[in-house]
């Protein structure tokens, strides 16, 4: 074919990404083949593609990719999640701009709206995927709202409520009130905010004493000049109004005189009692505390224990209500700025003073966090956690990287039972059922729920199901079992040939209520692990270090830097600073860096593409073929190592130095005819095969460029479903480390030569004269050829003694000399060979620093060692040979 001057990567990508499809070549069905299996972290379906999909979207199609060309048998299973929060606020949102309130509507009628808009707008971030290049199995698309996941959480629901795991009951939770939901704790985002601390007088109750002696203590109080009030610091003056005792420290010698007194609540003037209890904090605030059992998590504990009044004064939404008694129907917000003022203009606020501390946010709706006491439904978790804690620490299951173990287990060891219910239509409806009595049993129909209540002898007249939602992640953490239809054909061929599945790529602030979950139903359900690996991935930051979002208005269109720099550039981007469980400092700069790379292959290709080849010349490269052939394999070896650590950042790192260095900067410029000049025959057949294996190895990363290489007539005609998706990854074949070592010399010797007619400003085309003295036991005349050629070399000779005059050089113990004796002036070579000494002073150091580290020592390979061991003595040899240099230029 021709081949465009440069790479126009859009019409690559459109024409390999369908030419994929429609040749069914990410379409896997079980076979004899060994499978290899990843799960898409189903993103919801009000997405759209951001930068951590970005990062998270292509190591999975990386890994995915690679085990294709591996020979396995690929499946990669895309889907979305329904994301009950997210999605119902969405919809609520759409309807009120067409002038229609949610409350207005019946639940079926709503939820028909959300289905119209999920068929709309749900399927945008998976389309958005595919101009990524991720190469799912589009036909296994799930959505966890699909008839069969829901039908499979309502059975996994009532069979864990049949074992006694799932219960109901009254407990604190946290409150979404703009979602008007309870969220998990897991789903509070907490974040330090800058608030008010209100110090606010309430006053002691002389006439609600109960002894005489009380009396008499308050009155020697007052008649000694102690105030008639206590002053009490809160952030949240809006909640008096439910306070139901003031406590102090039984230790605090400040108030032992209020022991058994009362207070009234300013404003509203209920009296409440001052007691006593060693929870209370003596150097914070005032050291009293005023508690709120309905509004606050420990203040509610704190009033189980004492068994005080449950005061709950706001409506779903965050406003006040009838209990209240003042400011009803007003937002919190609103009524802390109001009752701050209604207590000053009362008399009752000593002071206000800025304050910061943490305040939960939720994560969908970002509305603060309300703890409120409700009727919930919770699952117990302790039995659950045992075997998906016991996976993480036996290694079963392995966390990359393995910090995360660590937080892992103090998460499961302190398990607690995971809410579960929603106020929410949109989602899988609790399968409960109430008698018009409140009784309630758990059944999947109505019918099975009327024979429920007569089995247990309960007459039923009216019947109507739990309002409520499970939690999304109720019906996530099935994700490993259901996309493979494991609960409604559990002895299926699906089921038993991909799962446990291999990989997870996931974030690590859903390690708990994601990933551990689903360790916790594989073995409940399926009695065996989900997965094997689960790859961490970092946050994706700005140059700043800031978190990337819309709010700070510092992330990138994705699809805008695809347009820009092409896929394949942005994959290469954005994974070439991407380790495992690290956040990575992203800048657009990677991307171009990335569209540079493309553009280097491109012109590599081009330049190999337009050779005339002759084949009667003799092949003068040999040296240069194998040893590129030896180092491919050295690099090949490395990949390979890093890909099995899940190091893809430095197996990309690898592959682009063998590319863009040691195929194009050196092999490209030792084999390349002379202008205008044929390649010999073995040459280029030989560099030919090089590209292709090369083009293998870039295939994960830069998946269209590759593709549209592979097609070209040099590597002979392809068939149709000759593709490089399922070409067969190149094998690590031999290495000759001598060979390997003996180049990197010749390297260095190149680069002394060419920084030599930098520093002399001597054209390239000008021919030089090279002497060597040699201590090394190198075979030189063997790459004499290559070092003659990159160099433009007249003639190169072998000497016993240094060359004066001259300009030189040293690699590892050789010296190389080329005689400038007119351009040479000793004072400035004497300060460059001492700059030289300088700088290998400092290397040597740190080398000798590294190996009289005892930890290091102890804990490093011996081959390690050994290469440190080696340093020290070519730096040592080095130092030595240049102080001869500098004493012959002071003779």
């Amino acid at each position: 074919m021709s081949i465009s001057k440069t790479y126009q990567p859009k019409e690559a990508e459109a024409k390999w990404y369908n030419y994929w499809l429609a040749n069914g070549f990410f379409r896997s069905v079980p076979d004899e083949r060994e499978p290899y299996t990843i799960v898409i972290p189903p993103p919801n379906v009000t997405g759209v593609l951001h930068m951590g999909h970005m990062l998270n979207n292509t190591i999975q199609d990386v890994l995915i990719r690679r085990a294709r060309m591996q020979g396995k048998n690929a499946c990669w299973v895309p889907g979305t999640d329904h994301a009950s929060i997210a999605t119902e606020a969405k919809v609520v949102a759409m309807l009120k701009e067409q002038g229609i309130e949610k409350k207005d509507l019946t639940r079926e009628k709503f939820l028909e709206h959300a289905w119209e808009w999920k068929e709309k707008y749900g399927g945008i971030i998976l389309e958005q995927l595919k101009k990524l290049g991720a190469s799912c199995d589009w036909d296994r698309t799930r959505f966890t709202m699909e008839e069969d996941l829901s039908e499979a959480v309502i059975d996994t629901f009532i069979h864990l409520y049949k074992k006694g795991w799932i219960y109901r009951g009254v407990r604190m939770v946290n409150w979404d009130p703009k979602g008007k939901t309870a969220v998990s704790d897991e789903e509070v985002i907490r974040k330090e905010v800058n608030q008010k601390l209100y110090y606010i007088k309430y006053k002691i109750s002389p006439q609600d004493s109960k002894s005489a002696s009380q009396e008499d203590a308050l009155s020697d109080s007052q008649t000694s000049g102690l105030p008639d009030y206590v002053v009490i610091a809160t952030t949240r003056p809006e909640t008096i109004m439910a306070d139901a005792a003031v406590f102090v420290n039984p230790n605090d010698e400040r108030y032992k005189h209020l022991h058994g007194k009362s207070v009234s609540i300013p404003l509203v003037n209920r009296v409440i009692p001052i007691m006593t209890d060693e929870y209370v904090t003596m150097d914070f605030g005032t050291g009293c505390l005023k508690v709120t059992p309905a509004h606050d998590l420990n203040d509610y504990e704190l009033g189980q224990k004492h068994h005080l009044q449950v005061i709950d004064i706001l409506n779903d939404d965050g406003s006040l209500n009838n209990l209240a008694e003042i400011l009803v129907g007003e937002d919190r917000f609103a009524a802390r700025k109001k009752i701050a003022a209604m207590l000053e203009e009362a008399g009752a606020l000593e002071k206000v003073e800025e304050y910061k501390s943490q305040v939960g946010f939720s994560e969908r709706t970002d509305a603060v966090i309300e703890p409120r006491l409700s009727m919930q439904w919770f699952c117990k978790m302790d039995e659950m956690a045992k075997p998906a804690l016991a996976d993480v620490l036996n290694g079963d299951v392995k966390l990359i990287p393995d910090k995360f173990v660590n937080t892992y287990r103090h998460w499961m060891e302190n398990v607690q039972d995971w809410c579960i219910s929603r106020q929410l239509w949109w989602g899988q409806r609790i399968p409960a059922w109430y008698n018009e009595k409140g009784q309630w049993v758990v059944a999947k129909t109505e019918a099975e729920a009327r024979a429920e209540f007569a089995a247990q002898g309960i007459e039923v007249t009216s019947i109507r199901q739990e309002e409520d939602v499970v939690d999304t992640w109720f019906s996530s953490w099935l994700w490993p079992i259901s996309v493979f239809d494991g609960f409604k054909n559990p002895d299926g061929a699906d089921i038993n040939y991909y799962y446990p599945t291999n990989d997870l790529v996931t974030a690590p602030e859903i390690l708990f209520f994601w990933v551990a979950r689903m360790i916790m139903a594989g073995h409940e359900f399926r009695g065996k692990k989900p997965f094997t690996n689960v790859y961490l991935t970092g946050i994706v930051r700005d140059k700043l270090g800031r978190k990337m979002s819309k709010s700070l208005g510092n992330s990138p269109d994705p699809l805008g830097l695809i347009e820009q720099y092409g896929a394949d550039g942005v994959r290469v981007g954005i994974l070439l600073s991407s380790p495992a469980g690290n956040d990575l400092m992203f800048d657009e700069s990677y991307c171009e860096q990335g569209r540079n790379f493309a553009n280097k292959v491109w012109n590599a290709f081009r330049l190999v593409k337009g050779w005339e080849v002759d084949e009667s010349l003799e092949n003068k490269n040999q040296i240069a073929i194998d040893w590129f052939a030896s180092r491919f394999n050295e690099a090949l070896k490395e990949i390979e190592e890093n890909f099995s650590q899940y190091r893809l950042s430095e197996a990309l790192m690898a592959t682009y130095k063998l590319v863009w260095d040691d195929f194009c900067a050196w092999y490209l410029e030792m084999i390349k005819p002379a202008y205008q000049q044929p390649a010999d025959a073995a040459t280029y057949r030989a560099t030919v095969a090089f590209f292709e294996q090369i083009l293998k190895i870039l295939h994960p990363f830069m998946p269209f460029l590759t593709e549209e290489l592979w097609h070209d007539e040099i590597f002979g005609e392809r068939t149709e479903k000759d593709c490089i998706i399922v070409a067969k990854m190149p094998e690590v074949g031999d290495i000759n480390l001598q060979l390997n070592n003996e180049l990197n010399s010749v390297k260095l010797i190149v680069s002394g030569i060419r920084n030599i007619r930098n520093a002399k400003q001597i054209s390239p085309k000008e021919m030089l004269d090279l002497v060597i003295k040699q201590n090394s036991n190198i075979n030189y005349h063997s790459y004499l050829p290559v070092i003659t050629h990159l160099s433009n070399l007249g003639t190169v000779e072998f000497a016993d003694e240094k060359v004066t005059g001259a300009a030189s050089f040293m690699v590892l113990t050789d010296e190389f000399f080329i005689p400038l004796a007119e351009n040479i002036d000793p004072a400035a070579e004497a300060e460059r060979l001492q700059k030289e000494i300088e700088y290998l002073n400092g290397f040597l150091k740190s080398v000798n620093a590294k190996l009289g580290n005892e930890r290091f020592m102890q804990n490093a390979k011996p081959e390690i060692v050994e290469n440190e061991l080696k340093k020290k003595a070519d730096t040592e040899a080095k130092i030595k040979v240049i102080q001869e240099s500098l004493a012959s230029l002071a003779g």
